[in-house]
């Protein structure tokens, strides 16, 4: 297997984010006469432009315009212009130019300034007031409370209890966020909350209120499941049905969390992969930063049907999970790493895997998500072997890679692995300890998809996720059954491999030969990426017109594409069964129709 739909789109991670950033605006806060909003205007992973503008709403003229604000740690102004800008610690202050300073009625400016880091500020203050027009006393917000803890959990409740959070002139109470949402506000440092649903999963956290009435951070979450409930089972059945949601689909192709929902999607899945989280320096780190926990959604585009605000503690992809999670508290979230673009990280990653296993579950663990998420899956392409570039970390660095994750993240947590589906005599398969790092690992995503594909661009044309082989495949060993069968004859378990369907085709252009084995001048035009179409569109611009070795190929104009299709998934969710595999997976959820007919056809037939 050369390349997977994962090689395009994990570069695409890397130059769209910018597209969905232009216009991320803040209402931030205000003085009595005059307010100061901040926008991000840009945003390069590292680093981002960011811009303030003071606006004077009251009846007389401004002679002069001090902004302060506080960033997190590891966050700073570089450079700035249009204003004289300080910092001391994490508190940042910007004074008007000699030019600028003069305001009148209704009048706004602007400056500019280019940042270090990925957060975002807070505890603005415009000429010593509030920055969205109110004055408030001078005194700082409260800070975070202690995670909360849980015990006496039933059924229907649970009892929480935290440390006091701390402010100069006073704590007044504490608001108690379920799942994100304020359930209620106490004065003491514990709280019983019921009403809950048996067999559940929730997760809490605690914010203070001072007697200004300001609010605080958010705690840390701690995750809640309710007793009972074991006698009714879960809708989705024992087998893993997991789909992965890629972070970039929300710019370009607009696909959001809550096309989970409206697809009917999420209903029939127990699992999501979130793909990707980068690997560098050793190291698991965000992908981008913007996507995951920085976008703000609008109310049509959110889970929960509730637009984000500029304050909240956590918005982007990350918030749009929990909402779903707690709409749907059977799925379980996974954050991957790696896949094609990153997988070169791995490398060092391997030379220390207890260094590396240590940032992964402090990230994934981080107290701002970590109720989102409910293990990592690890993305290596390919361990000891070639893909976009090549790893000589040696047969046993994929173990020891695994072997750390599960060491750090315990039982508790899920830890599994995409893999190579290329069963061929001396392929990739064999070049890792796969058998070895299995009994570290829930279960393996085997990637039987893009066996084939027009990075050969004269052909032979042939199906990309042959399920068994035929004659004339191209290369022997290059489908799901003879890579099943490796697996298995190696000693991983049956019920730890996944069958791997992708929510697309691959195809070809100059071909007159309507059977498979034809020759070709290049890829097929594609939406995205030449060769490539997501099943939605291939599904009415070039409709089947036959099958091999389970998957269906349709031969249109000159164009010759392969893909599944409802019949063929249910035909290999029949052999996967048959086969005792534990389950299947697919890349990705957007490729499939808004009704989500290829989730469905997995659903049903696993």
């Amino acid at each position: 297997m050369r390349f997977r739909h994962r090689a395009a789109a994990g570069f695409a991670t890397l130059l769209l984010p910018l597209a969905g950033l232009v216009g991320l605006a803040s209402p931030a806060q205000a003085a009595t006469n005059a307010t100061a909003g901040f926008t991000k205007t840009s945003d390069w992973g590292t680093g981002f432009g960011g811009q303030w503008t003071i606006k004077n709403i009251g009846t007389s003229s401004i002679s002069s315009w001090t902004v302060e604000w506080d960033f997190p740690s590891g966050t700073s102004v570089t450079s700035a212009w249009d204003a004289d800008v300080t910092g001391s610690g994490t508190h940042w202050t910007a004074k008007n130019k000699s030019y600028n300073g003069t305001l009148a009625p209704g009048a706004s400016v602007s400056f500019g300034f280019n940042g270090a880091g990925s957060g975002s500020p807070s505890n603005c203050k415009l000429n010593g007031d509030s920055c969205d027009g109110t004055t408030v006393p001078g005194d700082a917000a409260p800070s975070a409370p202690g995670t909360p803890t849980a015990s006496s959990v039933t059924d229907t409740s649970v009892k929480l209890a935290w440390s006091a959070a701390t402010d100069d002139k006073g704590v007044k109470n504490y608001d108690v966020l379920r799942d994100g949402t304020k359930v209620a506000t106490v004065t003491t440092t514990s709280y019983t909350d019921t009403g809950l649903t048996a067999g559940t999963d929730y997760s809490y956290t605690v914010q203070a209120r001072d007697t200004a009435d300001q609010t605080g951070p958010v705690s840390g979450a701690v995750k809640v499941h309710t007793t009972g409930g074991g006698t009714t089972p879960p809708p989705t059945g024992d087998k893993v049905k997991l789909g992965y949601f890629t972070e970039w689909g929300i710019y370009g192709r607009n696909y959001n969390v809550k096309n989970l929902v409206t697809s009917g999607s999420a209903a029939k899945i127990t699992h999501i992969n979130y793909a990707f989280g980068n690997v560098t320096g050793g190291k698991c780190a965000i992908g981008d930063s913007y996507a995951d926990y920085d976008k703000a959604f609008t109310a049509d585009q959110s889970v929960s049907g509730v637009a984000d605000t500029w304050d909240q503690p956590l918005r982007g992809n990350f918030n749009q999970l929990r909402q779903l999670k707690a709409k749907y508290p059977n799925i379980k979230v996974l954050w991957s790493f790696g896949g094609w673009t990153w997988s070169g990280g791995f490398a060092d990653a391997a030379k220390n895997p207890a260094a590396f296993a240590q940032s992964c579950y402090d990230l994934v663990e981080d107290p701002r998500w970590a109720d989102v998420f409910d293990g990592i899956d690890i993305d290596w392409e390919y361990p000891n072997a070639c893909g976009l570039t090549c790893d000589t970390s040696g047969a046993a660095a994929f173990k020891n890679v695994m072997s750390a994750l599960r060491a750090k993240f315990g039982s508790n947590n899920l830890v599994t692995a995409a893999t190579t589906a290329d069963g061929s005599a001396g392929g990739k398969i064999e070049a890792a300890d796969y058998a070895g790092a299995a009994q570290y690992v829930d279960w393996y995503n085997v990637m039987t998809y893009d066996f084939f594909g027009a990075w050969d661009a004269k052909g032979p044309t042939a199906p990309h996720s042959p399920l068994t082989s035929y004659d004339g495949i191209p290369k022997a060993g290059f489908t799901t059954a003879d890579a099943m069968a490796k697996f298995k004859a190696i000693g991983v378990p049956a019920k730890k491999l996944l069958i791997g369907i992708g929510f697309y085709g691959r195809g070809w252009t100059g071909v007159t030969q309507d059977a498979p084995g034809g020759t070709a001048t290049g890829p097929a035009t594609g939406t995205y990426e030449q060769g490539i179409e997501d099943y939605k569109v291939l599904k009415t611009s070039c409709p089947a017109t036959g099958t091999v070795a389970g998957t269906a190929y349709a031969h249109c104009g000159s164009n010759w594409w392969s893909y599944d299709t409802p019949a063929t998934i249910a035909s290999k969710m029949a052999w996967a069964k048959n086969q005792g595999l534990g389950g299947a997976f697919f890349w990705e959820f957007s490729g499939d129709t808004s009704n989500g007919e290829l989730v469905n056809a997995i659903s049903s037939n696993l």
